[in-house]
């Protein structure tokens, strides 16, 4: 209520006087540099003082530049968040809901304890299969699922994929899009790698493909999101800038039809309420009074050449250090991850004495001998609940991250991984040509 002259004795807020900050400095970087070091030596140094907005020094909290689409949007603490508030909505005990068959582990923890469980969607290189989803939906059978309904929610997380760091293609998506009409399927879009799309890459030793040149060309290459396809109101998109900015910021928003948003605003009401708002006030400083919109775009281009330099150097330490008998992969197009498919029944006692998950173990075990870290795949299956042991015709999967670790020790850990399958697969040392490289390539090259 804004009345003039109003004293409002009705609030439970504590007066800013006893708020221990004066002032919060942070220093950004200048567009179009953004190094670490030329941030440190020229960085632009932004003030918030604790009564600015009083005060009429800034515009943060002030609706003159609120998003004007605000009744399809809605802030969030973050895609882990939103999707636990959106299985909140959408969902109740005994549920089925549709996900890509490996999935983001926290987001199958998610479903866990609302008693809702997962049904894996079979993929490829490009994520998802439409088959198989067509197949699932198709031939529903309540009573082989405890008497559940046919699934009507998918969820995926269509760019870079968490952990096979597939994208689905614009025509993949648009089939997914056309049986999720037909059989009335609402999706939840999960877009937190979306602005790390990547150039091609090329194969060991080439002359890599140009990033794009302007704002213009560099939106017109991302894959058009299934929010972009949508017609029916049926897309619910989450997004973060947990991985282009910060993740402790823990700040992102959604973007749906405005009944959905007004059952998410008034779920968020009565749970998380808002990121925090010291995250916010160093959002607005960034983007708003530093960036602007043309800096972001920057920023984005800039992560665009960063993260493929960064999937070039392991895919091609891949392909000098991992044995072709035993090992290939596809390189990613977006996100963080790296996929490695494990040939687990060249392993000397498949035919015999051990399984998937026993061989699985035993190379998890051998890299950390050797001093690297690489996840399993079976870790990431969206069927944990229930599911039957690993068969013959099951494949063996390692998720590897090349987003954080030095190049260097990107490759050292690559080699050392290589080291740990050939131990365990009982490899004779590699062969290698004038290029050092191990007697094995990638997928395509």
């Amino acid at each position: 209520m804004r009345l003039p002259g109003l004293i409002s004795l009705g609030g439970g807020l504590p007066s800013s006087e006893y708020f221990p900050f004066e002032r919060i400095d942070i220093k950004v970087p200048a567009p179009p540099d953004f190094s670490e070091a030329a941030t440190k030596e020229s960085g632009i140094v932004k003030s918030a003082g604790k009564r600015d907005i009083a005060e009429g020094k800034s515009i943060f909290g002030n609706d003159s530049w609120k998003l004007t689409i605000r009744d399809r949007c809605a802030m969030t603490v973050g895609n882990t968040s939103a999707l636990d508030m959106a299985l909140r909505m959408f969902t109740v005990r005994g549920d089925y809901v549709l996900t890509d068959n490996y999935m983001f582990c926290s987001a199958l923890e998610t479903a866990i304890p609302m008693r809702v469980k997962c049904i894996g969607i079979d993929m490829d290189s490009e994520g998802l299969l439409p088959s198989s989803l067509e197949n699932i939906l198709a031939n529903w059978d309540p009573s082989a699922h405890q008497g559940a309904s046919k699934p009507w929610l998918l969820y995926t997380v269509p760019t870079g994929q968490n952990p096979t760091g597939a994208t689905q293609s614009e025509q993949r998506r648009r089939d997914i899009y056309r049986i999720a009409q037909q059989h009335d399927i609402y999706i939840l879009e999960d877009e937190p790698y979306y602005y790390l799309q990547m150039q091609p890459y090329t194969g060991l030793d080439s002359p890599s493909i140009p990033p794009p040149s302007s704002h213009g060309e560099f939106l017109a290459s991302l894959v058009p999101s299934y929010l972009s396809m949508d017609t029916d109101g049926r897309v619910m998109r989450m997004d973060s800038f947990s991985k282009v900015v910060a993740p402790g910021l823990r700040t992102g928003w959604i973007v749906a039809s405005e009944q959905i948003i007004e059952r998410y605003v008034r779920h968020a009401e009565v749970s998380t309420q808002s990121p925090s708002g010291p995250s916010q006030l160093i959002l607005f400083k960034l983007l708003e009074e530093t960036w602007g919109h043309d800096g972001y775009l920057d920023w984005l281009m800039n992560l665009r050449v960063e993260y493929t330099s960064r999937r070039d150097n392991i895919c091609e330490a891949c392909e000098r250090c991992l044995p072709k008998a035993v090992a290939t992969f596809d390189p990613p197009m977006a996100g963080m991850f790296l996929w490695i498919k494990i040939l687990w029944h060249k392993h000397p006692a498949a035919s015999t004495t051990k399984g998937l998950l026993a061989i699985e173990d035993e190379i998890h075990l051998a890299c950390i001998d050797r001093g690297v870290l690489a996840s399993k795949g079976s870790w990431f299956r969206a069927e944990q609940q229930d599911a039957p042991e690993p068969t013959q015709s099951d494949d063996m999967f390692f998720r590897m991250t090349f987003a954080a670790a030095s190049s260097e020790a990107v490759r050292e850990a690559v080699a050392r991984f290589g080291a740990a399958l050939g131990a365990v697969f009982g490899l004779e040392e590699q062969e290698r040509d004038g290029n050092g490289v191990v007697n094995g390539v990638v997928n395509g090259h």
